[in-house]
Formats: structure tokens, C-alpha cells, sequence
């Protein structure tokens, strides 16, 4: 039997005929569906973020493997945890098939070398004390489902977002997250329901994972990088409402850190010099609050 992915959806039979604004209709009709299926697999998302937070904190990093659009995705993903939470770069890594160049380019053959997915995890270094979550719609591709094999053989916590049932690529991993979104709008185009749900997923375990490591306060990014006017703009305004600063007063001590949030909010709220501030965040591993609380 066709994965429920792969399979034709009676709903959008007629599509083609369709005028623009009903096709759009159907297609938003299909989306409402994606956010009911993760809903259905939450206590699964949780699970593996405790667990993925567990390794984090114990020195281990976070590794998303896939290829094609779930490849995409999941590089995306860990592409913009650096500059959100100031971490580095290698503690969430994307693997996706065929290298960096399948990001802007079709690499699709490549998902069927099963061997291949072992090996750029092996060339990442991957060792038994990282985690690893594998990304496919079907649930069946070789290249993923050999990446994860490699990593159940080191001993890693394994993973996955599927969203077809009973998969291989489910019996392969520790946790399987299957959200079920039913058959594409247009068969088969597993870039459309599937990749929004693995989207979804995925802001959750990477977001989720950086509030427990300390990363967030309230709702506010305190860690964030401030790499454009932008978000030196949001920094400034993070660190006014989280001190009680005003703007002129704020500005000085941001410029007094060199532009680092971190460091600002450490030396505002412990009342220490940058070095000190830049000291004790390392560390803490530059956990705002517990450097703040060790100055104290």
C-alpha cells in the first residue's frame, strides 16, 4: 500500500479546473488539517525534548538529517538557532543529502544512497553523546533511515518526524513524532502539508529546547545576536524592559558591551565591569540569569 503521502486526495481531484481563488480555498482547507495533526503528537515532541535537553546540557549536540525538502528544512531550522539563542554553531547541525548545493538546487537522486547518510554524519563527528532526529515525509528514504541506523549504532538518542505510519524509518529510532496530514493537495508534493508540519515540529523541539537551557526570559530572546539594525533595534529594547533603563542610559551600557546583549544584561543586572559580565558568562555557559545569580 502507497504512503498515505504518496496517495491521491479525492478533495483536490478537480484542482487543475479550479479558478485561482478556489484552488487557494482548497489548498488552505488542507493546511487547516497540519496544526490538528501536530497537536495529536505532542506528548512525542515533549519527550524528545527533555531528552534532547538532557544531552545538550551534558556537552552533546543536536544533528537534523534529511534530504530534499525535509533536508531544507531542517538546515533552515538549525540555520537560525545561533543567531535567536547565541549559541554556537555547531551544537544544531542540518545534514541534508547531497551536500550545502541541494539547499538551491534538486539533489533527489541522492536520497537513495543509504550509506551516504552514515557517512557525513561520521564526517560531523557524530558520537554517542548527540542526538539525532531524522526527517522524511514517507518514512522510507535510505539516505535518512542510514544515517539514523549509524547513529543507533554509536548509541545516540535517535528521532524522527515522519507522517506516514508504520514506516521503517519510525521502527528505526528511539522517538517517532508521526503527525498524519493525509494526502497532499497535489499528489505526492510532500513540500506542501508534510513540510509544514515538519516545520512546525521542528520550531517546537529547537525552540522549546533553548527556553529549558536558559536561553529565553519571559518570552524574550536575551541571548540573541545583534547582527543587523534590526535586531539591534529589538536588543536595545530587551534590555530597556528587562533593566528598567531608559533609552540613553541603555544605549550606553550596550555600547560599553560591544553591542552583546548578554553582557549588558549581566553587567545592568549584577552591577560588574564587561570583563566580569564576560567572564561569568562563559561560565555559565552564557545563561543570562545563573550568571547574574553567581555575581550576586
Amino acid at each position: 500500500m502507497l504512503p498515505i503521502t504518496e496517495q491521491e486526495n479525492p478533495k483536490t481531484a478537480a484542482i487543475d479546473k479550479a479558478s485561482t481563488l478556489e484552488a487557494i480555498k482548497l489548498i488552505n482547507d488542507e493546511d487547516k488539517n497540519v496544526a490538528l495533526a501536530v497537536e495529536m503528537v505532542l506528548p512525542e515532541i515533549a519527550a524528545a525534548i527533555d531528552k534532547i535537553v538532557e544531552i545538550l546540557q551534558y556537552g552533546g549536540r543536536l544533528f537534523y538529517v534529511g534530504t530534499g525538502t525535509s533536508g531544507r528544512i531542517g538546515v533552515l531550522d538549525a540555520s537560525e538557532i545561533p543567531p535567536t539563542f547565541g549559541v554556537s554553531y555547531d551544537l544544531v547541525q542540518g545534514v541534508i543529502a547531497g551536500g550545502y548545493d541541494a539547499l538551491y538546487k534538486a539533489s533527489e537522486s541522492s536520497e537513495d544512497e543509504k550509506d551516504a547518510g552514515a557517512k557525513d554524519l561520521q564526517e560531523r563527528g557524530l558520537t554517542k553523546k548527540d542526538a539525532v532526529i531524522g526527517i522524511a515525509a514517507s518514512g522510507r528514504t535510505p539516505y535518512t533511515i542510514g544515517g539514523l541506523e549509524y547513529a543507533k549504532s554509536l548509541d545516540c538518542f535517535t528521532a524522527c518526524i515522519v507522517c506516514n505510519s508504520g514506516s521503517d524509518l519510525e521502527k528505526a529510532v528511539d522517538i517517532a513524532i508521526v503527525p498524519i496530514v493525509g494526502p497532499e493537495a497535489i499528489t505526492g508534493s510532500s513540500r506542501m502539508k508534510a513540510g509544514t508540519a515538519q516545520k512546525m515540529v521542528l520550531n517546537m523541539i529547537s525552540t522549546v529546547t533553548m527556553i529549558r537551557l536558559g536561553y529565553v526570559k519571559g518570552n524574550r530572546m536575551t541571548n540573541m545576536k545583534s547582527s543587523n539594525t534590526k535586531l539591534e533595534e529589538r536588543a536595545l529594547r530587551i534590555l530597556m524592559t528587562e533593566t528598567g533603563l531608559d533609552e540613553s542610559t541603555a544605549n550606553s551600557l550596550l555600547d560599553e558591551s560591544e553591542g552583546d546583549l548578554r553582557v549588558a544584561l549581566v553587567m545592568s543586572g549584577a552591577n560588574v565591569s564587561r570583563q566580569t559580565a564576560e567572564s561569568e558568562l562563559a561560565k555559565a555557559d552564557f545563561i543570562v540569569e545563573k550568571a547574574v545569580s553567581s555575581l550576586k
